[in-house]
């Protein structure tokens, strides 16, 4: 048995704030895109002059004059990009990038301006990236029953190609099972029904939590468990003889880690004119903060009420009782707590 972990793939999925200095760092596979070193986090820090990073996976803002104040804003939380009228402390009225998110059942909204006037680089950049992160989602989550097989063969990702074919797979997700074929690629796997090219799974190498040999009623079988962020599916797939299910495992196997070492993520992007290789090899903070301790300073603890976008809310919540206060009270979204509240009065 073969468990495949690796660290759960967080920077896209998830809107932060306020992060260590290592989670700012690039993880493997993330790539630095575009540095802008003049803009505004017009919505929670107005006045503030702060850095945004660009990556293949998202977007971090943090202030120049305290680092430790930062926010990182994952490209699978975006739902709405705009370009509107805002007012800034540092350019008073001017078109600024409004960006709107939602993470878990909570919106947030964003508001960059760029303090360097006459350039639209801020917006190209942003909308650039998120519309190439948005159309390569199948480099990154699980299908079921896609358009991935077209005459018997893999309808081909950039970047991707086929390992092995491995024919004579069956199915096991019903009593008789389904008889089809593996493509094992350099980015995932897929399996399609030989009658059916519909019927068919692909699977991201990083969304594979497990894939092991394991006796079923059906015999010894490939069994594939998927990460609980794809869903946390169990697919069982019989292969015979039984050395040629122990030659496919493997090769399974071994191209997993081959991806974990260097994730191919399909964020395809032009870097002509969005600063120099030089400095995109420079440091994201200019100095290191990792020996500084901060004690009881001023903490953000407003830091997510700065970027509510609830205006829409139409009835209260469900009231739950509250052991703290004694009380019948709104029930908190996600993610929040009493006290974090009490700081924002």
């Amino acid at each position: 048995m073969t468990s495949l972990q690796y660290d759960v793939l967080w920077e896209d999925r998830d809107v932060r704030f306020d992060i260590a200095p290592v989670q700012m760092n690039m993880r493997a596979g993330e790539v630095l895109i575009d540095r802008l070193d003049s803009v505004e986090d017009t919505k929670g820090n107005n006045g503030d002059r702060g850095r945004l990073l660009i990556t293949n996976l998202r977007m971090i803002w943090h202030s120049q004059a305290l680092p430790r104040v930062n926010l990182s804003v994952g490209y699978n939380c975006i739902i709405n990009i705009a370009t509107k009228t805002a007012t800034s402390k540092l350019r008073g009225n001017t078109e600024a990038l409004y960006i709107l998110t939602k993470c878990n059942d909570t919106r947030f909204e964003f508001i960059f301006t760029n303090l360097v006037p006459g350039t639209p680089r801020l917006f190209t950049s942003v909308i650039s990236v998120h519309r190439a992160y948005d159309t390569s989602k199948m480099y990154r989550d699980l299908r079921l029953r896609g358009a991935v097989v077209v005459g018997n063969e893999l309808r081909m990702l950039p970047r991707e190609h086929v390992v092995e074919r491995v024919n004579g797979v069956w199915n096991l997700s019903s009593d008789q099972g389904n008889l089809g074929a593996f493509f094992v690629t350099n980015v995932r796997l897929v399996w399609y029904a030989s009658m059916n090219e519909a019927f068919n799974v692909s699977v991201p190498y990083l969304q594979m939590r497990s894939v092991r040999a394991r006796d079923s009623k059906f015999g010894a079988a490939l069994v594939l468990e998927t990460s609980l962020q794809s869903g946390g599916y169990v697919l069982g797939f019989k292969i015979d003889p039984a050395e040629r299910l122990q030659a496919c495992l493997k090769q399974i196997q071994s191209l997993h880690r081959v991806y974990a070492a260097s994730p191919i993520f399909g964020v395809d992007f032009e870097t002509d004119g969005r600063g120099t290789a030089a400095e995109m090899r420079e440091p994201i903070l200019d100095e290191p903060h990792d020996d500084v301790e901060v004690v009881g300073g001023d903490e953000r603890g407003d830091a997510f009420a700065a970027y509510f976008a609830d205006g829409a809310k139409q009835r209260d919540g469900e009231p739950v009782y509250s052991e703290e206060l004694g009380l019948a009270v709104e029930k908190l979204k996600d993610g929040f707590t009493l006290s974090e509240l009490w700081e924002v009065i």
